[in-house]
């Protein structure tokens, strides 16, 4: 007698079974670490089994690359060609990012946590980190490059300070929102310190701390 197979699962339920363990990767990994988080919790979460999450990963690891993808594939999402822009328009995108980051505390967390985590050794996130700042800080670079070739303005220096700034800023705000969300002002914190930090280089003026 035959035995009927079911039949396989059609890719839209494939990728709609991926991102449920992966939003249930980024709550777990946000609330425990890269480290304390299992993959065990992680298929509780959504229903699986341990063997059904590697089936879909293949790994803890791997899994883990899967969730610092997503924060960075929604941060482009709604922009033309799914990349981030160039000259004044970035230091826009990068504000607007700060006031959606309001309303995702929970990858947001995750973000934090793991960020903070890479730099551990061993940490399977630690390239990851590493080439993702070294290629926000070019990007970040090339657009003060454009914003200061129409101010008249050159300083290489200055730039490449600058750029280093504004992430620094960024990620280091959100600690202090997701610390007290009730207090510290995300969005608006961020925009006042990414304008800050592009005025002093387009437009240099004395420190008052000389």
């Amino acid at each position: 007698m035959a035995v009927s197979r079911r039949p396989p699962r059609s890719r839209p339920e494939t990728l709609a079974r991926r991102r449920d363990i992966l939003d249930a990767a980024v709550e777990i990994f946000g609330n425990k670490g890269f480290t304390g988080g299992t993959l065990q919790e992680i298929a509780d979460e959504v229903g699986m089994t341990h063997a059904g999450i590697l089936h879909h990963f293949g790994s803890k690891d791997k899994l883990l690359l899967e969730v610092l993808a997503l924060r960075d594939e929604t941060d482009v999402a709604d922009l033309d060609e799914q990349h981030i822009p160039d000259g004044i328009a970035l230091f826009r995108h990068l504000v607007r990012t700060a006031f959606i980051n309001e309303g995702r505390p929970g990858i947001v967390q995750a973000y934090a946590v793991l960020s903070a985590e890479s730099v551990t050794d061993d940490h399977p996130g630690r390239d990851f980190f590493e080439k993702r700042y070294e290629v926000l800080r070019g990007a970040v670079s090339d657009a003060f490059t454009m914003v200061c070739a129409e101010h008249g303005v050159t300083s290489k220096e200055t730039i490449a300070l600058a750029s280093a700034s504004i992430l620094a800023v960024m990620d280091g705000l959100q600690v202090q929102w997701l610390l007290a969300p009730d207090t510290v002002e995300l969005g608006r914190a961020s925009e006042f310190a990414i304008e800050a930090i592009v005025d002093s280089v387009i437009a240099p003026t004395r420190s008052p701390l000389s």
